[in-house]
């Protein structure tokens, strides 16, 4: 089964660089991936038409995809999780008393002049950003002037947190979410998702999410289109300090199936952390039954030594597809 997933994993991600770099890439892979798949039939009796490259593709994913042989009733989740906080960036930017300037990209942001900055910037674009704020202090401030702003708006965020929301919808199913649970984070969760008590902690990991609409204007920069500019202090998710506990908790709740989530975070903590960390994950996932079926969810990546040291150590050891 492993097989299947590094298959899967290397033509989502060829197929990601190709497109971008040959520009007769869609022509070629439609006519080859074509050829192993019955025509598309046409409406009005006509002659059967060749399937589009959309048609194709999403017709030969679905040969790879397999129901389950069993119905699962236990299902374990980690381990990123937070609280979104949708906000209005210019208003918020102007709560906090900051003035239209010009925009400049910050990599790392370490203060609210960097922020206004890299929100100008990105705004002038009408591009999406995230970035990571250095300064905690600074950060708590900033988060709570975002969740008491008016018409902000809370919700469950970090996909391992929002996996367990989708299948605690289901009665028949008991779930187990490990990760960051803050005071507001819990409060949020479907009353049927456990929480282990050594995932709770004191505060909550927030992402601010700065949306601006299209051709808003603060002072000379005007939005092309509407986006979104996010930034955190989320040391938690980002090192997936939740791991190991997780790892431990699955023991005592015996699940049928594990979702595991929040190894993208850490490719922007840097190499020399996402290298030794990756190595701890593969002792950590190790640890679990065999017998139990993990399924890794990715997110957005833009480092392709981390993305392939991932595909190299994690994916062997997975016995389940993942996402992009």
């Amino acid at each position: 089964m492993w097989r299947k997933a590094v298959l899967v994993a290397v033509l989502a991600l060829g197929m990601g660089y190709l497109y971008h770099t040959d520009p007769e890439l869609p022509a070629r892979m439609l006519s080859y991936v074509s050829q192993s798949l019955p025509p598309m039939e046409a409406g009005g009796g006509s002659e059967p038409r060749p399937p589009t490259l959309e048609e194709a593709i999403a017709r030969a994913w679905q040969t790879l995809i397999t129901a389950p042989a069993r119905r699962w009733g236990r299902v374990a989740v980690g381990v990123n999780a937070c609280v979104d906080v949708v906000v209005s960036g210019v208003g918020l930017l102007q709560a906090l008393a900051l003035e239209p300037g010009s925009g400049r990209d910050h990599e790392v942001l370490h203060s609210k002049e960097d922020l206004k900055e890299a929100f100008i910037h990105y705004m002038g674009k009408g591009a999406a950003a995230e970035r990571f704020f250095s300064d905690k202090e600074v950060f708590q401030r900033i988060a709570r002037a975002a969740a008491e702003y008016p018409g902000a708006q809370l919700y469950v965020g970090g996909n391992a947190a929002l996996i367990g929301q989708k299948l605690a919808s289901n009665p028949q199913l008991v779930v187990l979410l490990c990760g960051p649970v803050g005071p507001k984070l819990h409060e949020m969760l479907d009353e049927q998702i456990v929480v282990p008590p050594e995932s709770l902690q004191e505060t909550d990991e927030y992402h601010l999410i700065l949306e601006y609409k299209s051709g808003e204007q603060w002072g000379p920069s005007r939005a092309p289109q509407a986006n979104r500019f996010i930034l955190s202090h989320d040391v938690s998710n980002g090192e997936m300090s939740a791991l190991e506990m997780f790892v431990a908790s699955l023991e005592e709740f015996q699940p049928d199936l594990v979702v595991l989530s929040g190894l993208h975070m850490m490719e922007g903590m840097g190499r020399e952390l996402w290298e030794e960390r990756l190595k701890e994950a593969v002792v950590a996932i190790s640890d679990v039954r065999n017998e139990v079926p993990i399924h890794l969810e990715l997110a957005s990546m833009t480092d392709r030594d981390y993305m392939n040291r991932i595909l190299q150590e994690v994916m062997p050891i997975l016995n389940s597809q993942f996402e992009l």
